[in-house]
């Protein structure tokens, strides 16, 4: 088995890595290769939550740095904010809900354990796609639920998939 070399939390803030790693209690972790579907649909999902930002007043942004706990840092790929929250350079806040668009190489096990670290840091709404199916996930207390309309706990807003993927090219 080959081992791992650990690092702080203050090199990694500090490391420039091309892929851009997530960290993991002292361990960067690779990303997964994006694909063409991958882009399309964080481009959608932008450009869908962009042309919303004053009306809802959001804030929609990719693969943004998050601290959910004090040893861990995810990349989610689409991040959306409250425009009254905190600026931060990297997130320490739940953000309103987070997207994650999976690609061929990521394996489940390791989605289902980065989902759940978002739920812990307190986020509201963890969606998880699959440009592949395509299928749609939201994520809570451990499962993934199938679905078609995205909601934000909490509050009225709700958007059908289909809006969202009408903009895919």
């Amino acid at each position: 088995m080959a081992s791992q070399t650990l690092i702080s939390v203050e090199e990694y803030l500090r490391t420039t890595s091309d892929p851009d790693c997530e960290y993991v209690r002292g361990v960067l972790t690779e990303r997964a290769m994006p694909t063409y579907d991958h882009a399309a649909w964080q481009t959608a999902l932008l450009q869908w939550f962009g042309a919303h930002k004053f009306e809802w007043n959001i804030i929609a942004l990719a693969e943004l740095h998050m601290c959910v706990s004090p040893d861990e840092f995810r990349i989610p790929d689409v991040t959306i904010l409250s425009r009254s929250a905190p600026r931060e350079q990297i997130i320490t806040h739940p953000p309103l809900a987070v997207f994650e668009v999976l690609s061929p190489t990521d394996l489940m096990s390791a989605t289902l354990i980065k989902l759940e670290a978002y739920q812990q840091m307190g986020i509201p709404a963890i969606w998880l796609i699959d440009p592949a199916r395509p299928a749609y996930w939201l994520y809570s207390s451990g499962h993934l639920t199938p679905a078609t309309v995205f909601e934000l706990p909490g509050s009225s807003f709700r958007v059908p998939i289909s809006e969202i993927a009408a903009l895919l090219d």
